[in-house]
């Protein structure tokens, strides 16, 4: 038996080292910090290049910033930096990605690390924050770099307890350089976690010098989309009609989806690359563009941007201009016919057909295989060696050229290409996919918030059953009531009580849209989903909770105050600041439901399911 562990354990080992996973790589040198101890800069092999590496602090946060120099070009070595604290009051690690395990510690076994947190420039933040279930931070991690691919976390050490900060980079082979410099951020000044994580993502765009796109109101109107409603069977007269179901209803933005550059529904990316649509699907975009303007709402268009399918007419074009070859070849931005070629297909959209916007989808898939295709030519053709590099110049081209055209055109992204600089190419930002479940779609905007400053940031489109009860239907919608909320669903279709919950409730969010979408942001208990949410601006406070055993709190009695009941059962829990002078109840449809009364403290509020509470002082 005990060969069989050891063999087993030594099996584990070989798989962690051969995965890249082992920290016990060559210490180069050590860097004192002014608050974290020291800061331990490792590298196996420095190959010819010179680390130097320093510590300052920035508003009571360490900060080591290492500069790698080589005298002549070359790729650069695999390094990382890595820091040890106390982990006393640690109890959770939020980072921004969307796995549904992502607040769990996960422990630096002693055989290596056993999950990674991975960012890049179109994938998640490089930021982890540790904090408790009171909300205080000891320590957090940020890296300045946003563009190459990037391996990071807060880790506990399965034997000490300590906390270990970690950032490893160039895992993946990147072009040759002869200089690089990056800085870590370590915070240990055990603030609010939220603050914490908005300060991380502040830190790394100033740090960039990063500046986000301009967001016009427009970002921030409730949208409809095609997605979930149609996949990729959409018809030209069907959404006509459907444009003027959603300005009905309180809409103001719609975006066509996917399927109308594609003569077959549910095909994939074969014949993608052309981007002109189908005639038998719309066979006058323009025009079709146009009614849906007459309807009342703005338009939007979705595009794949990296895609060039293997039965596209552009295909033999840039056959050779391609990261991957195949069904669904990936094109290299690196080359400015394909940069030029995208961008002028994104004007045609914009300028000829006359969309108000883009939702760009896909950038994510802009990556090197395992050997970029650029060194057999040595870069022949190509005006970058960076990949991200040239993804940069690609997406900040297409906006400004976008925006010659249409001073406010709109630019989605989703979820999880996300990073802090995705915020210079666009003004929205999406949830990721998540139909039907309306407490992934909460939990996945509340980060989004926290890392997006004021970019738009949106929902998921929101779909339910038609059997619904109206309380039951509005339970998606408050789960999304602090982004702005995208629908996808058939609305001639619709069950009609859910039509009139659909109006009240865009009718609220936009008559409150200021607190919801742009004042102070507070989410409370990540580690369990976030059970309670409040923003507030100067007027009025918000305040949603999201599970029946939660007791949120009013604040303190200085603004109005809205009690959202999205727990799925009738009654509240409320901790009031004071007693309130007046509270007035109203049901799902916002109907009022009468007056209530409560005293300072706890108390037990007969607010209606899926209604609210207002309360005055």
């Amino acid at each position: 038996m005990r060969k069989y562990i050891v063999a087993i354990m030594a099996s584990a080992m070989s798989l962690a080292l051969a995965a890249g996973m082992d920290q016990k790589a060559k210490l180069l040198t050590t860097v004192d910090t002014a608050f974290s101890g020291k800061a331990e800069i490792t590298c196996d092999d420095p190959a010819g290049w010179r680390f130097d590496a320093k510590a300052s602090t920035d508003a009571g946060r360490d900060v080591v910033t290492v500069r790698l120099t080589s005298p002549v070009e070359a790729p650069p070595p695999r390094f990382g930096v890595f820091f040890r604290v106390p982990g006393d009051g640690v109890q959770n690690v939020w980072t921004s990605s969307i796995n549904q395990e992502q607040l769990q510690i996960h422990p630096q076994l002693w055989w290596g690390w056993v999950t990674k947190y991975r960012s890049a420039l179109a994938f998640d933040m490089p930021v982890a924050v540790a904090f408790n279930s009171v909300g205080v931070s000891p320590a957090a991690i940020a890296c300045s770099e946003a563009f190459n691919y990037l391996e990071f976390g807060l880790y506990i050490d399965d034997r000490t307890c300590e906390i270990v900060g970690r950032c490893e980079f160039f895992v993946q082979p990147v072009a040759a350089m002869r200089e690089y410099e990056v800085s870590i951020l370590f915070d240990r000044r055990r603030g609010d976690w939220a603050d914490t994580v908005r300060a991380c993502s502040d830190w790394i765009v100033a740090k960039n010098g990063f500046i986000p796109a301009a967001v016009p109101e427009t970002a921030r109107d409730p949208l409809y989309s095609t997605w979930y409603a149609y996949l990729q069977d959409v018809h030209a007269d069907e959404l006509e009609a459907e444009a003027r179901l959603a300005a009905s209803v309180g809409m103001k933005t719609m975006i066509l989806d996917d399927g109308w550059q594609k003569e077959e529904s549910r095909s994939f990316y074969s014949k993608t690359g052309d981007w002109m649509p189908v005639k038998s699907r719309f066979p006058d975009m323009k025009a079709h563009v146009a009614a849906v303007h007459r309807a009342g709402l703005k338009y939007m268009l979705w595009l794949s941007v990296p895609y060039m399918g293997n039965e596209a007419k552009n295909y033999p074009r840039f056959k050779k201009m391609l990261l991957k070859d195949g069904d669904c070849g990936v094109l290299d931005p690196r080359f400015p016919e394909v940069r030029e070629y995208l961008i002028s297909t994104y004007e045609r959209a914009v300028g000829e057909w006359g969309f108000d916007g883009l939702k760009l989808d896909f950038i994510d898939s802009f990556s090197l295989p395992s050997k970029d295709p650029a060194l057999k030519d040595n870069y022949a053709g190509r005006d970058y060696r960076s990949l991200p590099a040239a993804v940069d110049r690609l997406m900040k081209d297409v906006l400004a050229r976008l925006k010659k055209i249409n001073p406010d055109v709109l630019i989605e992204f989703r979820q999880r290409y996300m990073g802090p600089a995705i915020r210079q190419y666009g003004n929205m930002i999406r949830a990721s996919d998540c139909p039907a479940d309306p407490c992934t779609n909460r939990r996945k905007i509340c980060n989004l918030r926290l890392t997006s400053g004021s970019t738009a940031v949106h929902s998921d489109m929101l779909v339910w059953s038609r059997e619904e009860t109206p309380e039951g239907a509005a339970l998606p919608i408050l789960n999304v009531l602090f982004s702005t909320i995208q629908y996808s669903m058939i609305l001639s279709k619709a069950n009609p009580a859910h039509l009139d919950v659909i109006r009240h409730w865009l009718d609220f969010s936009q008559r409150h849209r200021s607190a919801l979408l742009k004042g102070r942001f507070r989410p409370h208990h990540p580690e369990s989903g976030y059970t309670w949410v409040e923003a507030e601006d100067a007027k009025e406070r918000i305040v949603a909770a999201y599970a029946d055993d939660v007791c949120v709190r009013t604040g303190a009695p200085d603004r109005e105050v809205y009690l959202i009941n999205a727990t799925g059962r009738a009654g509240m829990t409320v901790d009031f600041a004071a007693k309130p002078a007046a509270i007035e109840a109203f049901d799902v449809m916002g109907r009022p439901a009468g007056a209530r009364s409560a005293d300072a403290g706890l108390n037990r509020l007969a607010v209606p399911a899926s209604g609210y509470a207002k309360v005055t002082w």
